[in-house]
């Protein structure tokens, strides 16, 4: 049985499909869910949580080698990074991941995991890598809903390209495939809506329920009239805050998410306007139904008249004349349904479209960057009822297992004919026919689609009619007895019956005119951007960023394109990056259909294994050479193995450089090599080998170099020493014989002193007398009797001018030397104090307002300190102490944290929507308090370190930092001249108060209150305090309504929300008067509302 558990199937001994079964059944009861073809991994989704994607697991799968540790995702994400940066055999190239298998096979948790190993490997400290790990839960959210396979479905295709510069990662790009905007306005019977609305009506509060216009959920229609049980609510709320957060973080602006939410919560209201018939055969919306449309028109900013318009007539011009026809209950109802599902497919390509805006590489064209792309698509699906989506997502699919057949198969096993390898041809189950059967032109299923959408009066029965009289003889199409317009393709992966209604309107995704027109000029910018934008070949939104000239021809142009059009040549374009990429395939197997753990159904897995032509996978990378390079690239990457210079890049050279290998089982064709699939670890080691022989010999040769150099210096320093001692020694002597010298004069001094002495004494004669001259100050004889031998001490030398051994003459240029560092110092202290006046002056213009709460400075706000005076605060405090300073050559802040061992510096950065994130935490917020206070319950990474006291100033009543007191001089001086006044009132503290005026209403200006006579002053005074009073005691309703972005015509939306609560209590008040005649409903209920 061991042998079945084997990590790589390609060792199997028994290869066939009931020992490759029980391999991977055995593997999957162990909870080992990965398994190796080859360089192919396998993974069957465990509908469960395993213990397989922790930090660690994550540390020992970076630049590992495949044969070390066991089968894993990480290891595909490791192999295409280490592959991109050419260090595993071959040169630098770009990489694909392509991740396929049916729908609920586990494609998108491969996609979110692959992603997060490759952020770890290039991980630079950069905020871009967090940005781009919260682009999957932001795009699942809008794009990802329940089906009956699958509870986290995507409803789209997309492909992640990483750009990458060297080895970090500088930008990304998401390419998005064909949403199923259908499910926005139906749902079969099992599934549910996409997965935004149920976030948005379980996460957003009642106070921005009201703003938005949301009510009870299963009022709406296009929900089904049904929520979430009450045990799942938690859930979607939690995810309403993770997608909040990530809009946060990639950098969406306050007000374009509110614009956003208002626009998702039209639709839903849009989903409850009904129609009816009026006795004159008009038609007009529902009385029950009116504040509905009132509040549509609300959330969409657009004229209630006009939005009715839209719905219930057309608007066609000709000859100049506008002609209005009046549309039938049904052609309104469609109507309704086409706005909801063009409204939200553009929101979506919106957040495409403004994700690769954000994520975008800021560097030159000219530098060329690598790149590393992940397709993550629909899977294959086969349901009770299959329509236009079903097609397309199968097509897509039909396409991956041709690139799959063809990189695997054909183009590996034509390259053995042509180069004279000899080999046994492996069959495998070639889709090129059913590709053609979709997009050979004319006569293809799109082709033809596209023909019959051109003609207005053409129906799904005469698409499906044609369909049967030009395919029924193609073996991969069947034809369909039925009134219904149904047909039947024969997939890869099986028969599948697809029922035609609504192909034609589908492909065509028309949008009226007036319809376009209306929501151009919407006060909602966001609703105007979308339908002025213009629409590319492969289907994606490119919002205008100029003035909306023109827009007409360049809409009319796109709209050409057909949704089928414009899907195959995004398919294209997707092959066109595929096919110039190397490839690395992880195929996702669906264990059970009941979505449960720790079951595996054999019948359908075995299916799986068939269709994706596992069997022959497993034959041809036992038996084949999956790695095939020319003679120019193996010599010019591994001639370093023959340790020639200037090797000849032909088959001789190759054959030499293997010949010193011990590599077994590679042939040699006319042009190029043959390498099993291991060989290129092993050639990657032998590399590595050289490497670290490379990086010893450059040690080596580095120290004794080091060495050398560092024996000069020490002799030029011990010369210098030695000379130092000899003058030092001279100048001693020469000390010493001047003290003999003067110890001489000083005896014969004396001696001239005694004999003086000696000699009789004579009258003395008497002299006129004289002034006596005044004494000199000593400090003055001092200087002058000492400035005649010492030498002026010169200036503090600049580092930059350090005198080091090998300066030459220095005595001579020390003047020269001294002042160009004086010029050098004076210079970066200019720069200094310019960086210090920019930061400042960007704290007090954008963030004093921010960082200030009830006009004082939070007491852990140090305003700009250095990290040494910083550190000196922290030193002696307790762990968990904290405070944040102002960095001092950039616009943002640091905060110092005092830990265990040593203090923490984390850098707070400002996101371009004003959000501040700590660098490498996967959290946005809207201010530094808030940041404070999530901080004191959840630890900051990677150490999960919890701020628990601030850091306070030694002051109570000002600042202790230079730049706050600044930042206080104007409003200082007005507490000077009003002193006297103030003093009669009791007030807040002095720090309060002074910081309190700082932040003034603009336009006022402080300094002329200096001016005021005493009365007008005491006046204006106590009118600021109790206006300072009433915003402490009206915060929350003043952040409410004025602190935060608000929808266009917010008071429409609300009293539209009065007008339907309104509504339905009559209406369920009317139904209760039905039920009890006796009930006197309406007295009371008219007293309440009064």
């Amino acid at each position: 049985m061991e042998e079945h558990l084997q990590e790589d199937l390609a060792s199997l001994s028994d290869l066939d499909e009931k020992s490759l079964l029980e391999s991977l059944t055995g593997r999957f009861s162990r909870n080992h869910i990965y398994t190796y073809i080859g360089d192919i991994l396998v993974a069957v989704n465990p509908f469960k949580q395993l213990p397989l994607y922790e930090e660690e697991v994550s540390e020992r799968y970076k630049y590992h080698e495949k044969s070390s540790l066991p089968p894993h995702i990480f290891a595909v994400a490791d192999r295409a990074y280490q592959s991109m940066l050419g260090r595993l055999g071959t040169g630098p190239k770009n990489q694909c991941i392509v991740i396929s298998g049916e729908s609920g096979a586990g494609k998108t948790e491969s996609t979110k995991l692959l992603l997060r190993q490759l952020m770890e490997l290039c991980r630079a400290n950069s905020q871009l890598e967090q940005q781009i790990l919260q682009v999957n839960p932001l795009l699942e959210a809008f794009g990802n809903a329940q089906t009956v396979m699958n509870d986290n479905s995507s409803r789209f295709g997309k492909y992640i390209q990483l750009r990458f510069q060297n080895s970090s990662v500088k930008g990304a790009k998401i390419n998005e495939y064909l949403l199923e905007k259908s499910r926005v306005v139906h749902q079969d019977e099992g599934e549910r809506n996409f997965h935004i609305f149920y976030c948005m009506l379980a996460g957003i509060s009642p106070q921005d329920k009201e703003m938005y216009g949301l009510l009870d959920p299963t009022q709406y229609r296009y929900l089904n009239g049904k929520f979430v049980q009450e045990a799942m609510v938690q859930h979607w709320s939690a995810k309403y805050s993770e997608v909040s957060n990530a809009m946060d973080m990639v950098g969406f602006e306050d007000q374009e998410k509110v614009d956003m939410m208002t626009i998702l919560a039209g639709i839903l209201s849009l989903g409850n306007i009904t129609f009816e018939m009026t006795d004159s055969d008009a038609l007009k919306v529902t009385e029950k139904s009116q504040g509905w449309l009132k509040a549509t028109a609300g959330q969409f900013g657009v004229q209630e008249e006009e939005l009715l318009r839209c719905l219930t007539c057309t608007m066609s011009v000709a000859r100049g004349e506008s002609i209005y026809r009046l549309h039938n209950q049904q052609q309104a109802e469609d109507a309704r349904d086409s706005i909801a599902k063009v409204v939200y497919g553009r929101v979506f390509g919106w957040i495409v479209s403004k994700i690769n805006e954000l994520l975008s590489h800021k560097l030159d064209s000219d530098v060329e960057l690598s790149e590393i792309g992940i397709l993550d698509i629909f899977g294959f699906e086969n349901f009770a009822v299959n329509r236009f989506e079903q097609l397309c997502i199968n097509l897509a699919n039909e396409q991956l297992q041709y690139f799959f057949n063809h990189h695997i198969f054909l183009m590996e096993q034509n390259e053995y004919k042509e180069e004279g390898i000899q080999w046994e041809t492996i069959t495998f189950k070639d889709n090129k026919p059913i590709l053609d059967l979709f997009l050979t032109k004319p006569i293809g299923i799109l082709s033809l689609l596209d023909e019959q959408s051109a003609f207005p009066q053409a129906t799904d029965g005469n698409f499906v009619d044609k369909l049967n009289s030009k395919f029924k003889a193609n073996p991969h199409f069947e034809v369909v007895r039925s009134h219904s317009p149904l047909f039947t393709i024969l997939h890869y992966a099986g028969k599948v019956q697809y029922n035609a209604g609504g192909f034609l309107e589908k492909n065509r995704d028309n949008i009226p005119a007036n319809i376009r027109t209306l929501f151009i000029n919407s006060v909602t910018p966001l609703l105007s951007v979308l339908f002025s934008a213009t629409i590319s070949r492969t289907g994606t939104l490119m919002p205008r960023k100029a003035k909306l000239k023109a827009v007409d021809d360049n809409f009319n142009s796109t709209r050409k394109q057909s949704v089928g059009a414009q899907f195959k040549h995004s398919l294209t374009v997707l092959m066109e990056k595929m096919f110039a990429a190397s490839p690395h395939f992880v195929r996702c197997i669906k264990p059970n259909s009941s979505k449960l753990p720790d079951q595996l159904d054999s019948k359908l897995v075995m299916d799986q294994l068939r269709y994706n032509g596992l069997l022959e996978t497993i034959r041809i990378r036992r038996e084949g050479f999956s790695w095939r390079p020319s003679f120019k690239e193996f010599t010019q990457r591994y001639n370093i193995l023959l340790l020639k210079p200037d090797l000849p890049l032909d088959k001789e050279s190759c054959i030499s450089i293997l010949n010193t290998t011990e590599l077994r089982g590679w042939k040699c064709g006319s042009s190029r090599l043959f390498f099993k699939y291991w060989h290129q670890e092993e050639l990657a080691r032998l590399l590595e080998r050289l490497g670290k022989a490379a990086v010893v010999i450059q040690k080596n040769y580095r120290a004794s170099s080091c060495r050398k150099k560092f024996l000069v210096l020490l002799a030029e320093v011990r010369r210098q020493r030695q000379a130092q001692r000899e003058r030092e020694e001279r100048e001693e002597e020469m000390r010493r014989q001047q003290k003999l010298l003067e110890e001489e004069e000083e005896r014969k001094r004396r001696l001239l002193i005694e004999q003086e002495n000696k000699r009789p004494v004579s009258p003395p004669v008497p002299l006129p007398r004289k002034k006596k001259p005044e004494p000199r100050p000593r400090s003055i004889l001092t200087g002058i009797a000492q400035s005649s031998h010492l030498a002026p001490v010169p200036r503090p030398r600049s580092k930059q001018f350090e005198a080091t051994p090998f300066d030459n003459d220095l005595h001579e240029n020390s003047d020269l030397m001294n002042l160009l560092g004086q010029l050098g110092d004076e210079e970066r202290a200019k720069e200094k104090q310019k960086r210090r006046s920019n930061t400042i002056r960007w704290f007090k213009e954008t963030q004093a307002r921010k960082v200030a709460r009830n006009g004082t400075f939070p007491c852990w706000f140090h305003g700009m300190i250095t990290r040494r005076q910083a550190e000196d605060l922290l030193i002696d405090k307790p762990l968990g102490c904290f405070l944040i300073r102002v960095g001092q050559s950039r616009e943002g802040y640091t905060l110092s944290y005092r830990g265990a061992n040593r203090c923490r510096h984390y850098m707070i950065e400002m996101q371009s929507n004003g959000k501040y994130v700590i660098l490498g935490e996967d959290r946005a917020h809207s201010s530094l308090p808030d940041l404070v206070q999530y901080h004191t319950q959840v630890g900051i990474k990677p150490l999960m370190e919890i701020l628990t006291m601030a850091c306070g100033q030694q002051c109570d009543h000002e600042p202790d930092y230079e730049e706050l007191k600044a930042m206080m001089a104007p409003a200082k001086q007005n507490s000077i001249n009003a002193e006297s006044v103030e003093a009669i009132y009791e007030e807040p503290d002095h720090m309060h108060l002074q910081l309190q005026r700082l932040f003034l209403p603009p336009g006022q200006n402080p300094g002329l209150e200096a001016h005021k006579p005493p009365v007008l002053k005491r006046v204006s005074d106590r009118r600021r305090r109790q206006e300072s009073a009433e915003l402490v005691y009206n915060q929350e309703e003043e952040t409410e309504h004025k602190g935060r972005p608000l929808p266009r015509l917010y008071p429409s939306i609300r009293l539209a929300m009065r007008e339907i609560q309104q509504i339905q209590q009559q209406f369920s008040a009317s139904q209760e008067q039905t039920t009890v005649p006796s009930q006197k409903p309406w007295g009371p209920w008219r007293k309440k509302d009064s």
